[in-house]
């Protein structure tokens, strides 16, 4: 039998963002799972080996060249399902 693992999910509040916008640093992640809610501006997702495998960040003061204040980094693939036809960056067949 193998080991069951608990869902959690990460949500993004949008709503402290903009309020952080005007002024304050409230954390904008939410990492829930069945047990807690912790909040955070930085998650990282640690696989079972311990290894990090992603990072959810939240950087109002240094945001991407987008503009982008919150985004998601792996080093891993990432399979964005079936093509869509004004992605022209996915070559996958």
């Amino acid at each position: 039998m193998g080991n069951k693992h608990m869902k959690t999910r990460i949500h993004v509040n949008q709503h402290n963002i903009k309020s952080n916008t005007k002024s304050g640093n409230l954390p904008v992640l939410t990492v829930k799972d069945y047990k807690q809610n912790r909040k955070c501006n930085v998650a990282k997702l640690i696989d079972a080996s311990g290894f990090v495998i992603a990072t959810l960040i939240y950087s109002p003061d240094k945001p991407l060249s987008c503009g982008a204040k919150v985004w998601l980094e792996t080093e891993l693939n990432v399979d964005t399902g079936s093509p869509r036809e004004d992605d022209k960056t996915n070559t996958s067949p």
